[in-house]
């Protein structure tokens, strides 16, 4: 079975979970994505994991080996890209 693509990781986890925004980078191993989804508010970021490990199902044990993720609620989204717009005046 060949190793996922960026775009594939970035499918199966918008197919199991409603996000606002969704970047995944990687190289077929090792993956990072930004998650940005409703369903994170009021969520620890354990439970805002395992959420997107729900996602993502059983094809997380059999061909994502590594996953890092930044996960966010639009409101901390929003925070985030505020704050980095004034940086870079």
């Amino acid at each position: 079975m060949s190793d996922p693509t960026a775009e594939d990781v970035r499918r199966y986890i918008a197919d199991g979970l409603a996000c606002e925004h969704l970047e995944v980078e990687g190289d077929g191993r090792h993956f990072f994505a930004t998650i940005v989804s409703a369903a994170f508010d009021g969520q620890p970021r354990v439970r805002r994991h395992q959420k997107v490990y729900a996602a993502l199902g059983d094809r997380m044990r059999e061909q994502i080996h590594a996953l890092s993720m930044k996960t966010l609620t639009p409101a901390e989204w929003a925070a985030e890209n505020q704050r980095s717009q004034h940086d870079h005046h």
